[in-house]
């Protein structure tokens, strides 16, 4: 499968196993048809969703547009991230064979939205809106790490 090393870049992260890899790449396909992250983002429905007239700008809940089966797997995969930010046997396992600036991609992001996890809840924010936050975030991250896998041209 020519996805396969891209899959096993993605299990690298903390929260996305074989499954959600695959799922992921299986509902969205090549990752690298999006210019950036942003375009991921929206393509998944992660994104606040706005009603503005004039000046007047307000921010409104997700657009849930784009697929519903890959936005679940990352919202699924978020809630790894309410724990303290580490590296287990497993993800050890996982991250075996990896290049190592796909390694780093993860622990930055690992770092990042652990921190994210305990900062917005510490504001008051519900449990399920702080990981619709991270998993949006985390979506930017396994993009980062799919561009690490492609040739370079």
């Amino acid at each position: 499968w020519r996805f396969a090393p891209v899959v096993s870049a993605l299990q690298a992260a903390r929260g996305v196993s074989l499954i959600t890899a695959v799922t992921v790449l299986a509902e969205l396909g090549d990752l690298n048809r999006f210019d950036n992250p942003s375009q991921l983002m929206a393509y998944l429905g992660l994104v606040p969703s706005e009603h503005s007239s004039g000046e007047s700008i307000k921010k409104g809940s997700i657009t849930k547009t784009g697929n519903g089966h890959a936005r679940k797997a990352l919202v699924e995969a978020a809630w790894a991230y309410r724990m303290q930010a580490r590296v287990s046997r497993l993800l050890l396992k996982r991250q075996q064979g990896v290049p190592d600036r796909v390694c780093q991609i993860a622990w930055k992001a690992q770092l990042r939205l652990c921190g994210r996890f305990r900062k917005l809840t510490a504001r008051g924010k519900s449990k399920q809106k702080v990981v619709t936050a991270i998993a949006r975030e985390l979506s930017a991250f396994l993009w980062a790490m799919a561009k690490q896998m492609q040739p370079v041209v």
